[in-house]
């Protein structure tokens, strides 16, 4: 397992490469978020998830706290849609690389998510990464559109897998399809047409 701290390429020639997100695909990291909210919050108090794009001081602040806390990031539980996709790539010996950001107001989240990966996916490289558009790859498998339509336009032939949640449904692509846990048979079929098109250069 190699773990880079910076954005870089893989280092192997290979061009069947699939990238995988941790958070929201990978990772179940809002059941954790709701739960810490939960024991912080007064009785008035909702927690509306990240699909809100703008939130109260107040709350960005105890987000930031909650991420902080040793153990938040390593102690996540996997994400059953993500590791669906997972599985269903197996058959296409894709070379499988983790590109996930490092929150930059948590700076043990970096070593923690490696910790993670080493327990869930052992085989698997890893970038912790602020710009994912620069990494290389033939598959993004990832929620948030934020990166991953940056991804695709600089990724043309590329395949986007992205778990259907609220803050993502809405965004569309021909190289973009969505997994509701309903699709298996749809992604299997895109993640075999992106394969095939780099395998058989």
């Amino acid at each position: 397992m190699t773990t880079l701290n910076q954005d870089s390429y893989p280092t192997e020639n290979h061009d069947a490469i699939a990238l995988w997100d941790m958070d929201g695909t990978l990772v179940d990291y809002d059941l954790a978020m709701e739960t810490a909210i939960a024991s912080l919050r007064s009785p008035d108090e909702t927690w509306e998830g990240r699909a809100h794009s703008v939130r109260e001081p107040w709350m960005e602040a105890r987000i930031k706290m909650i991420r902080s806390v040793p153990g938040f990031w390593r102690n996540l539980k996997p994400l059953k849609l993500g590791f669906d996709i997972l599985e269903a790539a197996k058959p296409f010996d894709f070379e499988n690389h983790v590109v996930t950001k490092g929150p930059t107001s948590a700076n043990s989240a970096w070593s923690e998510k490696a910790a993670w990966c080493a327990e869930h996916l052992p085989d698997m490289h890893i970038h912790i990464s602020q710009k994912k558009s620069l990494i290389y790859g033939k598959v993004l498998v990832d929620d948030w559109p934020g990166y991953f339509m940056p991804w695709l336009e600089v990724r043309p032939r590329g395949l986007v897998v992205a778990i259907k949640w609220p803050w993502n449904a809405e965004y569309s692509h021909p190289n973009l399809v969505h997994y509701d846990g309903t699709n298996i048979n749809e992604v299997t079929d895109r993640l075999a047409e992106a394969h095939a098109s780099v395998t058989r250069k």
